[in-house]
């Protein structure tokens, strides 16, 4: 039977998506409302307009995610001072707890996944995983 590469990334991509759903829901979240809260922690306040292009969700899906993070203590949103229809979302000292928490559950869930990888190997599959999403959407 021939290689049948996609199959095996489908697949591959299903099983770390599954644990990654598990590992977050321990800490009461899904996978968009985890990578907000870790893209809020990394980059600082962000408006609302660039948070949805750089998750590559309509802006709408962003509104349900923050209002749920917001709810929770999370995140929280402001009017930009400079312009008042743009809505600027920053992380919480709550949230900045819990996207730590995230980082050190995500770290052993790696270390997990790619047990019998060396950091060479982990490194190059990065760099081919890249390469064969070459600028395409990772959306669901």
């Amino acid at each position: 039977m021939p290689d049948r590469t996609p199959f095996a990334l489908a697949h591959t991509g299903h099983i770390a998506a599954t644990q990654i759903r598990k590992t977050l829901a321990l800490y009461g979240l899904k996978p968009g409302h985890g990578y907000t809260l870790l893209l809020l922690a990394d980059h600082g306040a962000l408006s609302q307009q660039t948070l949805a292009g750089t998750l590559e969700v309509d802006p709408t899906v962003l509104v349900g995610l923050l209002n749920d993070l917001e709810r929770d203590g999370l995140t929280e949103r402001q009017r930009d001072p400079a312009d008042r229809r743009r809505h600027i979302v920053q992380i919480t000292e709550s949230g900045k707890s819990r996207a730590a928490e995230i980082e050190v559950a995500i770290a052993d869930l790696e270390a997990a996944l790619f047990a019998d990888l060396n950091r060479d190997e982990i490194s190059t599959l990065n760099g081919l995983l890249a390469r064969v999403m070459g600028g395409q959407s990772c959306e669901e």
